[in-house]
């Protein structure tokens, strides 16, 4: 991997973001709705209007919002009587998030902005299999390379001749969310036995690269992060499945706007539910699992095939949780998406035929290649901010 951290568990040119201080629900409110105005702005008495709160209790949080430099005055916009009303923006600059996918075989960072623009991105190859402390490591060395290159540009920025000042040297980011391959703990950010690295079960990854970092971690499966990044970023909402078929395959599920985990934050593996009793061998030492089948089938070549496997386990989920939407990625997925498309939605309207039900479950490809994983994995320190789907 390459990077020029410096090793010490800080990164030059950045500053924290105090996270649990934004997260009163009013405030998240507020920032929510300046994030969705863009660069239009929203007055205050719109934000009243919106939240239901008292023009005094907008004006009290957007003077702290305003002081902490989340949101600046945007000019005016004319009303109905009186005097013009006060537009305001967020700025998208006043916070940042790293979110960083560790595949089996291959390391993305990117750094966003508040409404989850990406602002700078960096990728490297990755062997899971190396060991904690050497992935940790070379993580860890990305993560301040990505940070070190921003924090540098922003140093040398020219001088802004609307505000005749120089871009703050400093880079204020709330961490990094991680995502990788399943199961793990996502309350406490420890791996399960990832199925095909046994070596990593019980390891507190969390604790390590918060360590390694200095500054906060959240740790979530792949495809968890791919559902949330789509949940709060690209408009898709109440219940759906986002099945992501790469060097494994997986699910991220949302059920009424919000990223189901589970009791144990075990939901999702999706690959591992059994279709074929004496089906070929799995990784996780069954045999006949969804994954195992589409594996072998990409192996052959037999793309249709493939997608058909895949369509068989979808109708099971779209039966069990009764959702709205399929949606289909990662790089298998993104190599023949028409294919998969193709495949998964015949299968899912042969089955609502079956039962006797119009076929009303969409299936479609994201786009977004290589690094939204880890745009979502951003999201996982971002959504909370705004009071959308727990992150």
């Amino acid at each position: 991997m390459n990077g020029n951290g410096n090793g010490n568990g800080r990164t030059a040119g950045v500053t924290g973001v105090n996270l649990l201080a934004l997260r009163s629900h009013n405030g998240a409110l507020v920032l929510d709705l300046l994030r969705t105005a863009g660069l239009a702005g929203i007055s205050r008495l719109e934000l009243a209007d919106r939240t239901g709160l008292t023009p005094q209790a907008v004006s009290k949080i957007t003077a702290r919002l305003r002081a902490d430099g989340l949101l600046t005055e945007a000019g005016y916009r004319a009303s109905t009587g009186g005097k013009p009303r006060t537009v305001l923006r967020l700025v998208p600059d006043a916070g940042h998030a790293v979110g960083l996918h560790l595949d089996r075989d291959e390391l993305t960072a990117v750094l966003c902005d508040l409404t989850g623009a990406v602002v700078a991105e960096r990728h490297a190859p990755l062997n899971l299999g190396a060991g904690a402390d050497t992935v940790v490591e070379g993580a860890a060395r990305e993560v301040e390379a990505l940070l070190t290159g921003v924090s540098e540009s922003r140093t040398a920025m020219p001088v802004d001749p609307a505000h005749d000042s120089y871009g703050s040297p400093l880079l204020p980011v709330l961490g990094v969310g991680v995502a990788l391959p399943g199961p793990l703990d996502h309350l406490h950010g420890v791996l399960h036995r990832v199925t095909g690295f046994p070596e990593w079960d019980g390891f507190p990854l969390r604790a390590a690269l918060a360590r390694r970092l200095g500054m906060p971690v959240v740790v979530d499966k792949d495809t968890n992060a791919a559902a949330l990044g789509l949940a709060a970023v690209s408009g898709a909402h109440g219940s759906f499945a986002y099945l992501h078929l790469g060097t494994g395959l997986g699910a991220g599920l949302v059920i009424d706007g919000a990223v189901h985990r589970g009791a144990r934050t075990r939901a999702g593996e999706f690959g591992h539910q059994v279709v074929q009793l004496d089906g070929p061998l799995c990784e996780c030492g069954n045999r006949g699992c969804v994954e195992a089948l589409c594996l072998a089938a990409m192996a052959r070549g037999d793309v249709d095939e493939a997608a058909r496997v895949l369509g068989t386990g979808a109708a099971n989920l779209v039966g069990l949780l009764d959702i709205e939407l399929v949606l289909l990625g990662g790089r298998t997925v993104e190599a023949r998406p028409e294919a998969f498309v193709r495949g998964v939605g015949f299968v899912l309207d042969a089955w609502a035929r079956r039962q006797g039900e119009d076929p009303d479950v969409p299936v479609r490809a994201v786009e977004g290649g290589a690094s939204w994983v880890a745009e979502g994995a951003a999201q996982l320190l971002l959504a909370p901010l705004f009071g959308r789907a727990d992150g």
